[in-house]
């Protein structure tokens, strides 16, 4: 899906390529996280259906922010992806970076006495929490880099820090398969509390260096890439 709002400068790669999904990718996309947030958007009903987890007992006011705010950052995020929508509409397109922005922050907080207490032991537990410093790690530096007007960077770490926040779709994916295949939680849960963000990083690790063709030869020759659209 190509971002007609920006041109490639000469010999600069063009940025508008990171972050730009084929439409049915995007669509898989938009209707998996929906479904993810929307399901678990639950947490914060009065009376919850099949309160089953430890951490919905003993800490429910973390468990219940958690899941509310990273509802938000999933159901967002696909939407920053729309190259027309960031030709057509950059208020909008800068208004949800920001709800995004600060809705992992909230997630990531309300997240760490999750984690330190995840369903299984430790192993499970240092799996979330080093999911946890590696969504803020690469949401902060998104944000860094759009303060900074280096759009082509914001976007490569933008699809660094969603494919952490699409964790929460993958860890599902990953846990009924799990369960279909009658491995016991203990088993199953300590492996997927990485298994949910790793290979996701290194797949978006994959899809920005797939899509800017010269990252390497601009990094060696410390070229700046800049999107025309904020010059």
């Amino acid at each position: 899906m190509p971002d007609n709002a920006a041109a490639a400068r000469p010999g600069h790669a063009r940025p508008s390529a990171v972050g730009a999904l084929p439409g049915a990718g995007w669509l898989l996309l938009a209707v998996l996280a929906t479904g993810v947030a929307v399901w678990s958007m639950r947490y914060g009903l009065p009376v919850v259906p099949q309160p089953n987890l430890s951490n919905f007992v003993t800490r429910r006011p973390a468990l219940t922010v958690h899941a509310l705010s990273a509802s938000i950052a999933l159901l967002v995020g696909p939407w920053q992806f729309l190259p027309g929508l960031r030709a057509r509409c950059i208020a909008l397109h800068r208004a949800l970076g920001r709800t995004y922005a600060v809705a992992v922050l909230v997630a990531w907080l309300s997240s760490i006495p999750i984690a330190l207490h995840a369903e299984t032991g430790a192993v499970a537990s240092a799996g979330f929490l080093a999911l946890g410093a590696a969504w803020i790690a690469t949401t902060a530096v998104a944000v860094e880099r759009a303060m900074q007007r280096d759009i082509a960077a914001h976007r490569r770490w933008m699809v660094r820090s969603y494919a952490l926040t699409a964790a929460a779709i993958t860890l599902r994916i990953y846990l009924g398969a799990g369960i279909a295949l009658g491995i016991p939680l203990t088993v199953v849960y300590p492996a997927i509390a990485w298994l949910c963000w790793v290979p996701n990083l290194l797949a978006a690790e994959w899809w920005v260096r797939r899509a800017v063709p010269g990252l390497q030869s601009a990094r060696r020759s410390g070229a700046r890439w800049q999107s025309p659209e904020l010059d």
